[in-house]
């Protein structure tokens, strides 16, 4: 260690946030000067859709999965600053702080790189090494790891730590006992980790290996039982299928690297350039500090890199999926006749108004075992005589497709232009037992409950889906083995955007939609709803102040988002309240009404911005508002279509090779696509069959609710898997 003088007392502070920001521009390659912004505006409690949406010149435009990025990278400066502050008090308080140390704990640029450097000083339990310091052989490793004797005999020189007293009986003792500091310190020396890491992470092999007993034995994952493929190939969802297989104890997995290659780099950076006695004592030590040490901890830490990193692409996977479905087109605010397909007791249906509220339920028999089409079709004549609902949703569960084709028959011989639409259900019945449900249909059973989920989620998919949690939803990928608090959080941060990019209904929204509103919380919503019941319908968005508890503060993050109609024009459109004065400064120079000048697009592009140029308005917030003026309140998701599922193919047995079918995407992996083919059992397009050309990420190519043409590859009765090809109906290059 360098000599230093040690101060009486010293702490150590974290960088400012000034310094946080730049670093985080820097890591991201976006604007210093909007970035620091936006770190201004979230520290002040400013949510991510506000900041995208409404503070635009501060931020020099950045959009929302930008400042997603800004928040989620000054987080991991953040948690790296205040380890770093822990590991330089740590190592000053006992004394081993040198200059040249804390120069390099304020460089390590990881959290890697930190814990590398700050293993020797960790507190630890005994190990071989500490014992053997114990019987006074530190200086012996000292000069066995100096290598400076050329001439002499290992022996003679050990013989001086010769001492049964210390429990060391003999120089092969001493020598041992040396040893084992001396691996300790190769092993725990940050510069050798990091290239053995590297090593690893090019050269190393994942391989498993079936479990004890389990290799003739049939499972998901006999795929792995003799597998091995390079680290730095191996693709995410492979590492989490190997990884489950170890969990529910049919796989055993190692991580190995290139043995020699990794002695050689610990020898280069060890062994002495000129000849020493002590050359061979420190390549045993180097082999016992690769073997015993350095080899177990670098792929314990591989390990869990490669864990890390599937989860964070699996989470991606999922989150992408989650945002298409969520964003999925709204049949909308019209009445829906909704069926929950069941065999045993029969088919659940109700009506609801164009609201979602229930209107009416009932039970018919539309498949076996108690068949009764007749009277399926009377039923329906007769709830569409009594409620003239405009579509039908069918669930896609069990004897799904069966009374799907049963009620577009009822629609054909009626004459009847409605659509009938197959919803998929999943998440259907967890939505129906859980609390949400409950409050919002205390008086009904779970079998309603269930029909009603159905038919609001083809009014409106989001409204209906952020009642239910992501992973019943059915597009994820592994998505109960990845890490579960990322998860929660990214798929929070998913439903946010969608909610807010869409807007809310503040007089129709449930408390669990409002939850998801910028600035809300559950808390709020409920509080919104409850002020709402009790004092009703909001007249305006000002009236939110009135609710306990909702202060300016929140009234400005969240009134941008939520919509109310009949009152103010600006009321049910995207425009910001703060920016109310400058609309009717607008319409006033124009000489008109704002009633008047909302959705007048001829006469909004007569306007000039510049007049209206502030220090807070600039280009992109007249830009938003002139937009939001000319089409109020629109809807950014698309139109419903119906997927038209072949009549004569209900069951995986109706289905052979060389069959085209219409389909829609139901989950995107990064090996291929799920699509829906109407019987019951998703076919797999692998991502080999997406296109002619090579496609890298399914995603690219194909999103969750997307309608496909297919080709059936082959089917796997025994095991129910389906292989689909796109690329066999596309035309070739």
């Amino acid at each position: 260690m360098d000599d230093f003088t040690i101060p009486a007392a010293r702490t150590f502070s974290l960088p400012s946030t000034a310094v946080l920001a730049t670093r985080v521009a820097a890591d991201l390659a976006l604007p210093a000067h909007g970035v620091a912004a936006a770190v201004a505006l979230f520290d002040e409690g400013c949510t991510v859709p506000f900041v995208a949406r409404y503070r635009k010149e501060a931020t020099s435009g950045l959009d929302d999965e930008a400042l997603a990025g800004v928040n989620e990278r000054l987080a991991f400066h953040r948690d790296l600053e205040d380890r770093r502050r822990t590991v330089l008090q740590s190592i000053y308080d006992q004394g081993e702080l040198s200059t040249e140390l804390e120069r390099a704990v304020l460089g390590a640029a990881t959290r890697t790189a930190l814990e590398d450097l700050y293993l020797p000083y960790r507190p630890k339990r005994r190990t071989r090494a500490s014992m053997a310091k114990e019987r006074g052989l530190e200086p012996l490793a000292d000069r066995m790891q100096a290598q400076l004797e050329s001439s002499g005999s290992v022996a003679d020189i050990a013989t001086g730590f010769v001492d049964p007293d210390k429990d060391v009986p003999d120089v092969d003792a001493a020598l041992q006992g040396a040893r084992d500091i001396l691996a300790e310190r190769i092993a725990e020396t940050a510069e050798l980790r990091a290239r053995i890491r590297d090593l690893v992470r090019e050269a190393g092999v994942m391989t498993s290996k079936a479990a004890r007993g389990k290799a003739d034995q049939r499972s998901k994952f006999e795929d792995y039982y003799d597998f091995s493929e390079p680290v730095a190939r191996i693709p995410s969802h492979r590492v989490l299928a190997i990884r489950r297989g170890e969990k529910e104890g049919w796989l055993g997995f190692r991580i190995t690297a290139p043995q020699e290659r990794a002695l050689g780099i610990l020898a280069r950076g060890v062994l002495a350039s000129q000849p020493s006695i002590w050359e061979e004592q420190v390549r045993l030590a180097i082999e016992d500090g690769w073997e015993r040490l350095l080899s177990l901890q670098i792929e314990t830490e591989i390990r869990l890199e490669l864990k890390q990193e599937a989860d964070r692409s699996a989470i991606d996977v999922f989150a992408s999926n989650l945002k298409d479905l969520l964003l999925a087109a709204p049949f909308g605010a019209r009445s829906v006749l909704a069926i929950d397909p069941g065999l045993r007791t029969g088919c659940k249906v109700v009506v609801l108004h164009a609201t979602g509220r229930l209107l009416d339920q009932g039970i018919v028999w539309p498949t076996k075992p108690r068949e009764d089409v007749a009277g399926t079709h009377a039923a329906l004549d007769r709830w569409h005589r009594q409620h003239r609902f405009d579509a039908v949703a069918v669930g896609n569960g069990t004897g799904g497709r069966e009374t799907f084709a049963v009620v577009r028959a009822w629609a054909k011989n009626a004459g009847l232009e409605l659509p009938v639409v197959l919803v998929n259900e999943s998440g259907a019945s967890v939505y129906s037992a859980s609390e949400t449900a409950r409050e919002e249909m205390p008086d009904q059973d779970v079998t309603v409950r269930g029909s009603v989920s159905i038919g609001r989620r083809l009014q409106d998919p989001l409204a209906e889906l952020v009642k239910i949690d992501p992973k019943a939803i059915g597009v994820g990928q592994y998505q109960h083995d990845v890490d579960q608090k990322q998860l929660k959080e990214r798929l929070d941060d998913v439903v946010v955007g969608c909610v807010n990019s869409v807007g809310v209904d503040v007089n129709t929204a449930s408390a669990s939609l409002l939850s998801y509103v910028s600035g809300l919380g559950a808390s709020l919503a409920k509080a919104v709803v409850t002020h709402r019941d009790v004092h009703g319908s909001f007249s305006s968005r000002a009236d939110l102040l009135a609710v306990p508890r909702l202060g300016a503060k929140t009234y400005q993050q969240a009134a941008g988002f939520l919509r109310v109609r009949g009152g103010h024009p600006l009321d049910n459109s995207a425009v910001h309240p703060e920016r109310y004065e400058l609309v009717e400064r607008i319409a006033t120079d124009l000489d008109r009404d704002v009633r008047n000048l909302v959705g007048d697009e001829s006469v909004l592009q007569t306007i000039d911005p510049q007049r209206y140029f502030c220090d807070d308005v600039g280009q992109y917030t007249l830009d938003d508002i002139l937009t939001e003026l000319a089409r109020p309140g629109r809807d950014p998701r698309g139109e419903v279509a119906v997927i038209a599922f072949r009549d004569d193919v209900n069951e995986v047995s109706d289905l052979s090779e060389g069959m085209e079918l219409a389909g829609v995407v139901t989950n995107v992996t990064h090996f291929g696509a799920f699509v829906d083919v109407g019987v019951h059992q998703d076919g797999l397009v692998h991502v080999s069959q997406i296109a002619h050309r090579f496609v890298k990420d399914p995603a690219d190519e194909l999103s969750v609710g997307q309608e496909v043409r297919v080709r059936v590859v082959s089917v796997d009765q025994e095991r129910q898997r389906i292989s689909l090809s796109i690329k066999d109906l596309l035309p070739r290059p």
